[in-house]
């Protein structure tokens, strides 16, 4: 197969010249690799985590505890991807005023930002599922993920709704390889 820059070239969803590491809530969605089901399985309208799933739900949590300026808001593991909401507040950490770090670059890494935070996430997850189910190097995760800077309440508050309901909804999810198409 040859390859084709209109095809095979990736566009970025992030917004142009947006400072991922500034003040405010992000909405993040990260797929397993193929969108296989490997975190769970849905029983009714519950998801139930398998050990893969409960790996990524505890460092989902861990993510707040290593970073005093991110707070998590919403979030569901579902069989085949994750939704959350993450929080990024600057000002005062131990006493002195945190400056925020620049906007990051290709190959220039800032800490708190939100591709660190995603890829640290996803680092963590795969280094421990890996660990688990023995088998060193195998991919958990899509390339890249989904965000979505959240303006204002309103939005807050629908994404909020969107992750308290997804699992209902799974029958019908396009990420579902078994939805019901209607």
């Amino acid at each position: 197969m040859t390859f084709n820059s209109g095809a095979h070239h990736r566009h970025s969803t992030r917004l142009h010249g947006y400072d991922y590491s500034q003040d405010g809530a992000y909405f993040v969605t990260i797929c397993t690799h193929n969108h296989e089901c490997s975190l769970g399985e849905t029983v009714g309208n519950k998801v139930v985590l398998n050990d893969s799933g409960t790996v990524v739900q505890a460092e989902w949590l861990k993510t707040a505890e290593m970073r005093p300026n991110v707070v998590l808001d919403d979030f569901a593991v579902m069989p085949n991807h994750v939704h959350g909401i993450i929080v990024i507040r600057r000002g005062t950490r131990r006493g002195t005023m945190h400056r925020a770090p620049t906007n990051e670059r290709f190959g220039q890494p800032t800490s708190d930002t939100i591709p660190s935070i995603i890829r640290g996430f996803k680092s963590a997850v795969t280094n421990r599922i890996n660990e688990i189910r023995q088998s060193p190097g195998v991919p958990v995760w899509q390339r890249n993920y989904y965000e979505h800077v959240i303006r204002d309440e309103d939005d807050l508050n629908r994404i909020r709704e969107y992750i308290e309901f997804n699992p209902l909804r799974w029958a019908e999810d396009e990420e579902n390889p078994n939805r019901i198409k209607l």
